[in-house]
């Protein structure tokens, strides 16, 4: 009984946004309606509540879970804040940059729709602009030239992000290398140099990398994003609807196939680790190398190879599922849109300008999923490298501590008498 009076409640909401907002006297158009104001809105709602869920969840679970005694690292238990402590400058201009860069984007999004109403389907023979009469051409000329400027100053600010976040990186990557190095070379317990190797060049990377990434992508993507579909719900608030259609669809797919990407990558970095040993105990030199080394080289090279090929199967299943995601939106503007252009409700001009912000809008979307993804990617190396680095100092540790692996550690040594 409740189903049934929440599906007569839904059914009466839709049916008075319908006549209100939109009367119609189509079908087709009741659909799609139905499928912007009402589908979409819902399921926006149920994966809001899908996600406080979730954190109420982990939070209550972590209050009951026991916490961990801190290990012997040179790094702070804490991946943002080590971050932070080393480039809140840097972060700061790069803020300050992004938020720059969100008017110049607007800028650009809206001046094509000038150029178009104004200047070529204008009737007036003359125009005044800040006092000044201007004919056709001069109007085309001023606005196209603004447009430049725009784009210009656009791709100057962008530049300037780029390179500042580059030079944080590889500073990043630098200080990490050298703390990871000189902790590894101080440390107690013996460790091949094949362990070593591999972490300081493929686990530091990624977290360097993400350094440049870990404030700005939020405020730049985020910035992106509000400020297109801002545009696009000035221009008529069912397109900016229309343009949010399909993103929970995006939110709860792309980030559950991400996710296993993720997992299969820190596989295949463990299993180059491994790799690493292998090859190191099958030299010549090695006083303790297995009985049949080269069919522990091959085996793990197979691993590797069958790892890569899934994580390949997996992309390109994302990339295609966004591609056509990014593709059946502007159907949805088509109809919407030319009915409005049509019924004389929306200019030709603001739909060409909100088809040409849609292809803008997947990019900071498709970046901030990916930016979550590769967050507790991160998070999880930055854990390993900190629980190596512990692991090598533990004969350092006061009052006795044992060097070696807790039993609490479910992972086991690798070769070289090193616990990753």
């Amino acid at each position: 009984m409740n189903s049934i009076f929440m599906q007569d409640k839904v059914h009466q909401l839709s049916d008075w946004i319908l006549h209100t907002v939109f009367p119609s006297p189509y079908w087709w158009i009741h659909v799609l309606i139905h499928v912007i104001l009402v589908v979409a809105p819902l399921a926006f709602l149920g994966l809001l509540l899908t996600w406080v869920v979730g954190i109420a969840r982990r939070r209550l679970s972590g209050w009951h879970r026991e916490m961990p005694l801190d290990v012997t690292s040179p790094f702070p238990p804490n991946m943002f804040l080590y971050i932070l402590k080393y480039t809140r400058r840097t972060q700061v201009a790069l803020l300050a940059a992004a938020l720059l860069s969100l008017p110049l984007l607007y800028a650009v999004l809206d001046l094509p729709k000038q150029i178009i109403n104004k200047a070529l389907s204008s009737e007036a023979e003359t125009v005044l602009v800040s006092g000044y009469a201007l004919n056709q051409y001069e109007l085309l000329i001023v606005l196209c030239a603004v447009y430049l400027a725009a784009v210009l100053a656009s791709g100057v600010v962008k530049y300037v992000i780029n390179l500042l976040k580059g030079q944080l990186a590889e500073g990043m990557m630098r200080r990490m290398r050298f703390a990871v190095f000189r902790s590894w070379s101080r440390g107690r317990r013996p460790c091949d140099h094949a362990q070593i190797i591999p972490l300081l060049v493929q686990e530091v990377e990624p977290i360097a990398g993400f350094s440049g990434d870990t404030f700005l992508t939020p405020v730049l993507e985020g910035g992106t994003f509000a400020t297109i579909l801002i545009f696009m719900v000035v221009q008529d608030p069912v397109l900016g609807a229309a343009a949010l259609t399909l993103v929970p669809l995006q939110i709860a797919l792309v980030p559950r196939l991400q996710r296993r990407v993720s997992a299969l990558a820190r596989d295949r970095s463990r299993e180059l680790r491994s790799f690493g040993a292998a090859v190191a105990e099958a030299s010549p030199h090695h006083q303790e190398s297995r009985p049949r080394p080269v069919l522990t080289v091959a085996r793990s090279l197979k691993r590797i190879q069958a790892i890569r090929l899934e994580i390949y199967r997996r992309k390109f299943f994302i990339k295609s599922l966004n591609n056509f995601i990014a593709h059946l939106t502007p159907f949805f503007f088509y109809t919407i849109g030319g009915y409005l252009v049509i019924e004389g409700r929306l200019s030709l001009g603001a739909l060409v300008a909100a088809l040409a912000a849609h292809k803008d809008m997947s990019s900071p979307l498709r970046e901030l999923l990916g930016y979550y993804q590769t967050m507790d990617d991160v998070r999880v190396r930055y854990e390993d490298i900190r629980r190596f680095l512990g692991d090598q100092n533990k004969a350092e540790l006061p009052h006795g501590a044992v060097a070696g692996p807790s039993a609490s550690d479910p992972r086991p040594p690798l070769a070289g008498g090193c616990a990753i």
